[in-house]
């Protein structure tokens, strides 16, 4: 940067300080400030303590009483349901080769799950949620308008049809109950769950034709880097006949809903509980709440009504899932149904939006997995993908670089040019002096733009597509141990001010190859592609600040997509040192020479654009000639 530059960025600064020291707040702005984030802060707490009350069991609250007075007040209060308030808690396991699920008989509700092909970063089994981390209620109004709420009552497991199936039975009197069945089938990760009544008509409000429903989930830390696992924990939902839409990720963040709803998601990374209604969830309240710290992430909250058959001629259907985001088997699920009943549940995997997900679902992701078939290890896999990545993009490649091989041989005429119009209010024709140049030898900037634009969307692709691929969880590749995640070299624990909160407290060995070789390339690419021209100032530092943002940027990211942007750049670099050494520059500047001497066929782009150029020169002629005017009439006014 040359020296009016960095005075320029001087006063700047100077400007941007003290315009924020003659803003800053009063102290009794400050006060206001903290009692308004106070104000905030007691809300979340209120948030959480309805969250927990939601959890709670009422009948705690009585337990101190006598016995006579304890069932008299629960008759008072829950009526035919009074003797379903106490009783002792009973867990039943329906299992599979996938899947093991843990049914509590207090409330009826799945008391946890567990994927038994998969770990936590921490090599412990991995379970979505346990015991209190969950809860699913369902309310119902008596004949007598008392509100009763499932999770308060306990229930009678009854064996089901097979060894697949428990039956939680709510028996209220002789002949009236109401029936949770859940259904694992073999081999599957989805679990149906089915509520029936039976005899109910005569105890539950005869205008009970919806049940409310409330569903909770605290979601665990299931990966190493929590702040980049964060990222991706999001509350899904599908509505009917419309697309996948989700919860923002950061923050906490609430949506009421319209329109009804297929499934409602609550997803982690790469595991996901799905909860599927068959005739939709109607005026759903979805809530998602942030947890800065502890075991948690975030906290999720649906609420909706689904039809109910009191008579019990028809059940309320559901299908659990408790699933893996790998986008070939959520894909899966969509076959075999009606149409219009898909579930679309591989728009969980996060892979871009548009042209981006297209190039994914039908190029990455095939490509991917049939190396996978013939590869085991994932980092040769990624190897080898590269490898043929840059096959398919090497004519884009070839393009770009005889583009810039062009303008470079030019470079001595093009100095010429800038030495012929050295002054600044000369610009105009030095730029169209340049232009006419290029485009009577047949060179042009634009040819090597394009190339790289058409590149852009496998770039992209590929940057959604690493860090969700669940194929990379706990594979090891070098010194990586799971290419998910980042690979730290050095670590520490200290918080260091803005390193730790935008660096993080590691050093990822990918991450600083891949930065390495990028200013390695930066610069060898900025000499092979010097034109003569005059550039901006401070470009050139700026060019070499990108791979060090790049590298705060990625230092948390999955080192499998590190991994393939160092073997990328690498490729990369060879490729350059392929063409600078095989192309034959004076051939090709001879070609160039020989271009001139042809009629120059001008498009109708450069003709509007000259056009434009020689009214906007006339437009600067006219101006000095007006100054100059002035000028000679103050100093004739002087004489």
């Amino acid at each position: 940067m040359d020296k009016n530059t960095i005075i320029g960025f001087i006063l700047i600064g100077i400007v941007l300080f003290g315009f924020s020291w003659w803003n800053r707040p009063t102290p009794e702005q400050l006060e206001a400030q903290q009692r308004y984030q106070d104000s905030i802060a007691r809300i979340e707490l209120a948030k959480q303590a309805e969250l927990e009350k939601e959890k709670a069991n009422p009948v705690e609250s009585m337990a101190s009483l006598p016995d006579s007075v304890l069932q008299a007040r629960l008759q008072n209060n829950f009526g035919s349901f009074a003797s379903k308030m106490t009783g002792s808690e009973e867990i039943v396991t329906l299992e599979n080769e996938k899947v093991s699920v843990k049914l509590s008989s207090k409330g009826g509700r799945v008391l946890s799950a567990v994927l038994k092909e998969y770990d936590n970063y921490k090599g412990e089994p991995l379970t979505l949620f346990a015991d209190n981390e969950s809860a699913f209620d369902l309310s119902l109004i008596t004949s007598a308008n008392q509100l009763i709420h499932t999770k308060d009552l306990y229930f009678t497991p009854v064996k089901g049809a097979d060894s697949h199936q428990v039956i939680m039975r709510l028996d209220v009197s002789e002949g009236s109950y109401l029936d949770f069945v859940y259904t694992l089938n073999p081999d599957d990760y989805k679990m149906d769950f089915s509520v029936k009544a039976t005899g109910m008509n005569g105890i539950l409000s005869p205008n009970m034709d919806a049940l409310n429903l409330s569903w909770i989930q605290d979601i665990r830390q299931q990966e190493k880097g929590r702040t980049f696992e964060n990222r991706y924990v999001e509350l899904h939902y599908k509505v009917m006949g419309d697309d996948v839409d989700y919860l923002s990720a950061s923050g906490n963040t609430s949506r009421s809903m319209d329109k009804d709803l297929y499934w409602i998601g609550f997803k982690d990374m790469y595991f996901s509980t799905v909860l599927v209604a068959d005739e939709g969830f109607k005026k759903a309240q979805l809530d998602s709440q942030s947890h800065d710290n502890g075991e948690y992430l975030k906290t999720f909250h649906a609420q909706a009504s689904v039809p109910f058959d009191l008579v019990g001629t028809k059940s309320t259907d559901f299908h659990y899932f408790f699933i893996p985001n790998k986008y070939a088997l959520l894909k899966d699920y969509n076959d075999h149904v009606a149409d219009g009943k898909e579930l679309h549940l591989e728009k969980l995997v996060p892979l871009g939006w548009g042209i981006f997900r297209w190039v994914n679902q039908f190029f990455v992701i095939p490509l991917f997995d049939f190396l996978g078939g013939f590869i085991d290890n994932y980092g040769w896999l990624i190897f080898i993908m590269t490898v043929i990545v840059k096959l398919i993009l090497f004519p884009l490649t070839y393009k770009s670089y005889m583009s810039s091989a062009k303008m470079r041989v030019l470079r001595p005429q093009v100095e010429e040019i800038n030495a012929q119009y050295p002054n600044q209010d000369q610009a105009m024709e030095r730029q169209s002096k340049i232009m006419e140049l290029y485009n009577r030898a047949g060179a042009s900037p634009m040819s090597g733009c394009l190339p790289m634009l058409l590149q852009l969307p496998i770039l992209v692709a590929l940057f959604m597509f690493f860090p969700s691929a669940i194929e990379l969880r706990h594979e090891s590749f070098l010194w990586a141990e799971d290419l998910s995640t980042y690979d730290a070299i050095v670590s520490w624990n200290a918080q260091i001010p803005l390193i730790s909160t935008y660096f993080g407290n590691h050093i990822s060995l990918f991450c600083l190859l891949m930065t390495i070789t990028q200013i390695v390339y930066t610069k060898y690419n900025m000499e092979l592609t010097n034109t003569g021209q005059q550039q901006m100032p401070g470009m050139k530092m700026m060019m070499y600040l990108m791979p060090i943002m790049f590298m705060f940027i990625f230092n948390s990211y999955a080192s499998g997509l590190t991994y393939y942007y160092f073997i990328s750049t690498v490729i990369t670099i060879a490729q350059t040192l392929f063409f600078r050494y095989t192309i034959n520059e004076e051939k090709l500047l001879a070609k160039l020479e020989e271009n001139k001497k042809r009629p120059m066929k001008k498009s109708g782009f450069m003709k509007r654009l000259e056009e434009a150029q020689r009214m906007q020169q006339e437009q600067l002629k006219r101006q000095q000639e007006q100054r100059q005017q002035l000028h000679e009439q103050r100093k004739a006014k002087r004489r």
